[in-house]
């Protein structure tokens, strides 16, 4: 687990999840609104809807959310293979958030090197809320 990262999601404030289901029994939902309950403002990234998930605006690319609303880090629900471009396209955005948070099951090599090179913490297969409620005692 990377502290670094961890630190960094407990001074968040504006989180971008990428995969944000609108379905409440997806995992990626109960995440976000276990986050959207201890005050984070999360901002739905979800190209197959533009109805709100979790009472909030969805946006269709991390391009466009950030856009929207700088982020200060992002969580991601996402197959390992999507990563890579993922984080390509993380490293675009302005101002660059802090860390890419890939939750339990997604990891990627290639992409975790390319984004530490760029400054980015990082976090691979580790779920956000299981590691925010130990933070919290």
């Amino acid at each position: 687990m990377n502290a670094q990262a961890l630190r960094l999601l407990l001074e968040s404030r504006f989180l971008g999840i990428v995969g944000l289901s609108p379905d409440p029994h997806k995992d990626s939902h109960k995440v976000g609104a276990y986050l959207q309950a201890q005050g984070y403002h999360i901002v739905p990234i979800y190209p197959k809807t533009d109805t709100p998930i979790l009472g909030q605006a969805v946006y269709a690319t991390l391009k466009e959310a950030q856009a929207a609303q700088p982020l200060d880090g992002v969580i991601v629900f996402r197959k390992s293979a999507a990563i890579m471009p993922l984080a390509q396209e993380f490293l675009t955005l302005t101002p660059l958030p802090k860390f890419f948070w890939m939750q339990l099951g997604i990891t990627n090599a290639q992409a975790q090197e390319l984004l530490q090179a760029h400054g980015v913490a990082v976090v691979q297969d580790h779920c956000a809320l299981v590691e925010h409620h130990k933070a919290q005692g």
